[in-house]
């Protein structure tokens, strides 16, 4: 029996955990129908956090034969998916050999191609809520807790020694596995970068409280874990304390939210901005629809803004 039937029509895959829930099911037709892309569909691929590598295998081999499936977006496996399926690829990006992760898949001149594509996507989140210079002016740290793709794409974006001044002052990641803390710091010894990492093992939220603590104001903390999506709760507990002036941001823009919920909790009383992940959700996917269906979709602009209003009228929110 085979696992996966041929595709009817063109047909974007999005390999995640809890697809079906996912607004981009909603947005997705509508986006087409804007963008010109004639019977394109998409469907969902749902694995299990960290699966089994033959599962991963038997989705990426079934895309890369299948005619009319065109490509996928790749989010919570990125990582996962790419160990087990890099040999599989006629042509790996830069992005993706650095990271290590796979984000996008797309077909191009008969070539199978593996992209990383979240360090453009949460560079232009990132740039587009804390506008230019934010890391030059105030000095602030950042802190992100969890070490998939998300976090080396964002700390990769923040960390290099070409944006100048306007870098952190201090980077700290936090995981509660030893071996991921290990696998994000060799990926960082190879950017070219003057910024301090430090690496944390926090096994328990208290572990993250801590750090917490010792953020400069105006800090950027990030819950880049999936709790609160993909699996219930958040890396922070309910004693956690947000330094002055922070940017709590979320990258998740549904489920429980609870790490969301104890920001805004301390919003008024801490001066916090408070950020969910929705702009990176369409940042996320436009860049893989442009890469996947070869069209050209703006990242900003009054064409952009009328891609985002789309998607929010079709998502109802």
């Amino acid at each position: 029996m085979t696992l996966y039937q041929p595709a009817k029509q063109a047909t974007l895959y999005f390999i995640g955990v809890t697809t079906a829930k996912s607004s981009i099911m909603k947005v997705f037709p509508a986006w087409a129908e804007h963008l010109g892309l004639k019977d394109a569909v998409i469907e969902g691929i749902d694995f299990k956090l960290h699966d089994d590598p033959t599962a991963y295998r038997a989705a990426v081999e079934f895309i890369r034969d299948d005619p009319l499936s065109m490509g996928a977006l790749v989010t919570t496996h990125k990582i996962d998916l790419f160990a087990a399926c890099k040999d599989l690829f006629n042509v790996i990006d830069p992005h993706a050999k650095l990271m290590d992760e796979t984000s996008c898949i797309s077909k191009r001149n008969g070539k199978f191609v593996c992209h990383a594509k979240d360090p453009i996507s949460s560079g232009l989140a990132i740039d587009g809520f804390l506008g230019q210079g934010y890391f030059a002016r105030t000095g602030a740290d950042l802190f992100s807790m969890g070490t998939g793709g998300s976090t080396i794409a964002i700390t990769w974006h923040l960390m290099r020694r070409s944006r100048g001044r306007d870098v952190p002052g201090r980077i700290v990641v936090s995981n509660r596995s030893q071996h991921r803390l290990d696998e994000i710091k060799r990926i960082h010894e190879s950017v070219e970068s003057d910024v301090p990492v430090e690496y944390v093992l926090a096994p328990k939220p208290e572990d993250n409280d801590a750090v917490l603590a010792g953020l400069k104001p105006g800090s950027l903390v990030i819950n880049a874990t999936g709790l609160g999506k993909d699996a219930p709760g958040s890396p922070l507990s309910g004693a956690a304390r947000f330094p002055e002036k922070a940017v709590a941001w979320d990258l998740n823009y549904r489920g429980e939210l609870i790490f969301l919920d104890q920001a805004r909790g301390q919003q008024k009383q801490r001066s916090l901005q408070v950020e969910d992940g929705w702009t990176y959700f369409i940042h996320g996917w436009t860049q893989v629809i442009a890469e996947v269906f070869d069209v050209e979709i703006p990242t900003s602009g009054p064409s952009f803004d009328r891609i985002s209003e789309i998607a929010r009228e079709a998502a109802g929110r």
